[in-house]
């Protein structure tokens, strides 16, 4: 394939592309930014990870709000989009939509299976996501130092309700869409490991009581690309 020109795209000045003809990865190996890693891992398709490093706000400079003017990881360039054009992309979900979408992989093409994957991606994106993510600032970051507990209580609360509807929907089911795995399982366990794992909240939300999440997240830790997304890109030694 021949070499894309990726010039216009001011964000390839911080980070080169050394294989322009591939799809460019920005991101950094937070549940969000695994997400991406592990579609394009399970795909199989060809990308260049570019690490965006947050102890430096990388994510603040120029190029990288070029691509994406909220300021968060992940993002994409893709030197083949629609009609053979360059597609810059962010906000996770959207990317593994696309991605899905661009490839017929892991998302069901019946209409009424395809939303309802897209449903669950929703659920991900606007509960588990925010509500975990405030969970690891109340329990291991600066809020863990806050004397009012009513703020991280709140938020155990909700976290355990959201796990609740998802063991509810694991019950019967191998993965949340039933057989097949899909994006809805990419954009949500990801961030169950993340509670469990480098939050080290499991205790906190009770999450030996959800035995259908935790089957599921240990199907989903055993797949290989899950192994390789992980450490995607690679953060300096």
């Amino acid at each position: 394939m021949a070499a894309a020109d990726l010039s216009a795209f001011p964000i390839t000045r911080k980070w080169p592309a050394q294989h322009p003809e591939r799809l460019q990865l920005y991101s950094l190996n937070t549940p969000n930014g695994i997400k991406v890693s592990l579609m394009l891992e399970e795909l199989g398709l060809p990308y260049e990870p570019h690490l965006v490093r947050f102890d430096k706000d990388d994510q603040m400079t120029p190029e990288f709000l070029s691509l994406n003017p909220n300021n968060k990881i992940p993002a994409i360039l893709d030197p083949n989009g629609p009609g053979g054009k360059p597609l810059a992309l962010f906000e996770s979900g959207a990317i593994l939509i696309y991605l899905a979408e661009k490839t017929g992989k892991f998302m069901s093409t019946d209409p009424a299976a395809r939303y309802e994957t897209i449903q669950w991606v929703m659920f991900q994106m606007g509960g588990i996501g925010p509500m975990f993510g405030q969970i690891g600032f109340f329990h291991k970051f600066a809020g863990k130092e806050y004397e009012d507990k009513r703020p991280r209580d709140r938020y155990v609360a909700e976290s355990r309700r959201l796990l609740g509807v998802l063991n509810e929907r694991l019950k019967g089911r191998q993965w949340i869409m039933g057989d097949d795995y899909t994006i809805a399982d990419m954009t949500t366990f990801p961030w169950v490991r993340n509670l469990v794992g480098f939050y080290e909240a499991g205790s906190l939300v009770g999450f030996d009581d959800f035995t259908e999440v935790r089957r599921v997240l240990d199907a989903f830790l055993a797949r290989p690309a899950v192994q390789r997304a992980v450490n995607i890109p690679k953060r300096p030694e």
